[in-house]
């Protein structure tokens, strides 16, 4: 939208099909940037027939009525986490800002959602998960299950959410009429569809208000001793308050999770460095667990 303003501050005027080739988007959504440029102060306007276009008022200058020194190094500092996230053009905007403003902005943020060793296509899906957020473009992938069942989807995305060392897209799923919330790394071959969508009025609930709607039967209490050497990860993954330190050194921790296969497999990532302690059912699950792995490594 600021690239929007500085073109027109340097052209009489414009048309919105040009912008929407420019910034690879529909004139619906350079519409919907006006209409936000307007409502913040910009005076933007558009006129039709012959020689009309998208144009400023005459003498309209990006100076401190419009914008305050603080306002415009926040613009600039959020562009340059724009950078950080790979947004494309991200740096030529906050060339043309810095410019004019009179600011120079050093590159102080890199962010890069994916996690260690990730491949290019791991990458990328944040790169299309964001334009169809940004651009209201629909999202087709094909899902995969915690139960191993696969599902092709399409969506509407809203919001990606990073929770639990995780992140996740929540979307109203065309497939199930509602909302949903899809951990990143279990969607496979991801497309940006050019079918477009109209912000629903009712937004997804929270991922912690969805975790509050689980039902008391769905929950599991777990008392869980971690041996010393484990200190780094026991604070990274839990809550300061849910942990206790023992006489011998080890760490106690007392947690509570929506139930499920994955809390056993979970446990199983800390090897022989947990002991769990209750409840009864998950001791099972990981003896019958650690049962079946030794069987497959005896000779």
């Amino acid at each position: 939208m600021f690239e929007i303003v500085y073109i027109l501050l340097n052209r009489e005027s414009v048309t919105a099909k040009e912008l929407a080739e420019r910034f690879e988007v529909s004139t619906r959504t350079i519409y919907r940037d006006l209409d936000t440029l307007s409502g913040a102060g910009i005076p933007v306007y558009a006129t039709k027939g012959v020689g009309g276009g998208i144009k400023l008022l005459e003498r309209c200058t990006l100076n401190k009525l419009i914008l305050s020194e603080e306002e415009q190094s926040e613009v600039l500092m959020g562009l340059q986490t724009l950078k950080g996230a790979r947004y494309p053009d991200a740096h030529q905007v906050i060339e043309k800002l810095g410019s004019l403003f009179d600011k120079v902005q050093e590159d102080w943020i890199e962010v890069d959602f994916s996690h260690w060793g990730s491949p290019k296509e791991e990458k990328d899906k944040f790169t299309i998960i964001k334009k169809g957020i940004i651009n209201n473009q629909c999202l087709q992938f094909e899902y995969l299950s915690s139960y191993g069942e696969k599902t092709l989807r399409i969506v509407e995305p809203v919001k990606m959410t990073f929770k639990g060392q995780n992140w996740y897209v929540q979307a109203f799923c065309r497939n199930k009429e509602d909302y949903r919330t899809f951990k990143i790394t279990r969607m496979r071959q991801i497309q940006l569809l050019e079918d477009e969508f109209e912000i629903r009025q009712i937004l997804p609930p929270t991922i912690d208000k969805q975790v509050e709607e689980v039902r008391p039967e769905e929950w599991i209490q777990l008392k869980l001793h971690f041996n010393p050497n484990m200190a780094f990860r026991v604070f990274d993954q839990f809550e300061e308050e849910d942990v206790s330190l023992l006489k011998d050194g080890s760490l106690e921790v007392n947690v509570r999770y929506p139930r499920g296969e994955w809390v056993w497999s979970y446990l199983l990532s800390f090897g022989d460095q947990v002991t769990v302690i209750e409840p009864l059912e998950i001791k099972e699950q990981l003896r019958q667990q650690a049962h079946a792995i030794l069987k497959k490594y005896s000779y």
